[in-house]
């Protein structure tokens, strides 16, 4: 492995450069398309603390430690933004989202959206599911090769478009706005980035004008009247100084949102059943709870599942949907004493901790006791796990997500046994998000 320096280090700094291949960055990311845990193991092997690769045309600088994590997400000297860098990557198809927000813009619209996510509205959010998501799983296609991802994509998308729309869509219209969120969100890791037909990144670009275009049609009717959906509330939401959302704010936000809980949880639900499936003695220790504890879901019951809560959060530490933070250098500055030049794109990415041995016992197995309260490895550094970012640009729909999660698995274990040919290994489509290149056919069963 070649071995070429990012920058020389300003003379007297006492900083260190930061090395890579230097190879062509469609090289780097077929590397990582392929296997990007085993890209990561070599980097830090031959590289150490951090490394850099080329990507899009760019340099992409990635701290390989917890430490140096942790430096981009507090990101102390604010030399780190975060709106030039996914700005570049997925501006503009979820452009003027929260997580393209820098410093007091981002407050700003934080504080407001945060109304959306309080307890009174979480408590709303998981009674107005529990019924809904019940119906949906009981709905689920049984016998040999029923597609886990595709049947829990449809099902998050039906809740996204109750909870968070408050609307009761034809078919037709929810699969034609669930193809518009998955064009932008293929769109990102487009090697083309020009407005070309028949490339993902002009079905992007045409996915962001049909979003955009069905929300300001719903609009008017929104700011007519409150309701308990997210559309609404961020409709009427007041920040404690009376700031409100302009109409293009709540747009952008809607958009926003509603692809990464759409998304993510569906990657985080098919992970579980992926694992509970390979590891049968932990779907049968899941279901005994599920079966001990009461079939609707509390706000307050929530913490009872200890089970679910340990497969959920090892399916985030194996495969996060989030791939990770990315941030673009304001000025000359540096992580952990490597010079990081002005303009250097950087991406603090939660796989390195997630599979770092020095992080985890065994990283590459399936192991949810490492969540208890005796090993508690996830405790070994504050961003050892991570899947839900970190700093200031924390997901803020993070409780959410997990009532979710916690809800469909609980129903899906009371209601079936799902399982997989034992010699069965998933592949990962790592071009955007991680899903598997299958769909993950499992046999489904009701109980």
């Amino acid at each position: 492995m070649r071995t070429k320096a990012l920058a020389a280090p300003p003379a007297g700094s006492g900083l260190r450069p930061i090395y890579g291949t230097g190879d062509p960055g469609v090289i780097e990311l077929l590397r990582f398309f392929r296997n990007p845990i085993e890209l990561v193991a070599q980097r830090r092997a031959a590289f150490g603390d951090i490394t850099y690769i080329k990507a899009f045309g760019l340099e992409f600088a990635i701290p390989l430690t917890a430490d140096g994590t942790e430096s981009v997400a507090m990101n102390k000297q604010k030399a780190l933004a975060a709106e030039p860098a996914w700005g570049f990557l997925i501006g503009p198809f979820f452009r003027r989202g929260i997580l393209l927000m820098d410093f007091e813009e981002h407050r700003h619209h934080r504080l407001i959206l945060q109304q959306a996510f309080n307890n009174k509205r979480l408590r709303g959010y998981l009674n107005e599911m529990q019924p809904m998501l019940r119906k949906g799983v009981e709905r689920l296609p049984t016998g040999d090769n029923v597609l886990v991802l595709d049947e829990l994509k449809s099902l998050t998308l039906d809740l996204a478009l109750e909870i968070f729309l408050g609307m009761d869509l034809p078919r037709a219209e929810a699969d034609r706005i669930n193809k518009a969120f998955i064009d932008c969100v293929n769109a990102g890791m487009s090697i083309i980035r020009k407005d070309i037909p028949g490339t993902k990144w002009s079905r992007g670009l045409a996915g962001r004008r049909v979003l955009e275009e069905f929300f300001h049609r719903h609009l008017p009717a929104k700011r007519a009247s409150e309701t308990a959906d997210l559309f609404s509330v961020l409709c009427h939401a007041r920040s404690e100084e009376g700031h409100t959302f302009t109409d293009e704010d709540v747009v952008n936000h809607m958009i926003f949102v509603l692809m990464a809980a759409h998304d993510t949880s569906t990657i985080t639900l098919t992970t579980m059943a992926y694992y509970l499936a390979k590891h049968p003695e932990w779907q049968d220790r899941a279901r005994a709870q599920s079966l001990s504890l009461p079939r609707e879901i509390t706000y307050d019951n929530l913490g009872e599942f200890t089970v679910l809560d340990a497969v959920m959060k090892e399916a985030l530490r194996l495969n996060s949907p989030v791939p990770g933070l990315a941030r673009r250098a304001l000025e000359d500055t540096e992580i952990n004493g490597h010079f990081v030049p002005k303009g250097t794109y950087v991406s603090a990415v939660g796989m390195v901790n997630h599979h770092n041995p020095d992080l985890w016992t065994h990283p590459e197995r399936f192991d949810p006791d490492r969540f208890s309260p005796e090993r508690a490895e996830d405790k070994s550094h504050r961003y050892a796990w991570m899947p839900f970012g970190g700093g200031v640009h924390k997901c803020i729909g993070l409780y959410f997500a997990q009532m979710e999660i916690k809800t469909i698995m609980h129903n899906l274990l009371l209601e079936y046994e799902w399982s997989v040919p034992a010699d069965y290994t998933w592949k990962l489509d790592n071009s955007t998000l991680p899903v598997p290149k299958d769909h993950l056919p499992v046999t489904l069963r009701a109980r």
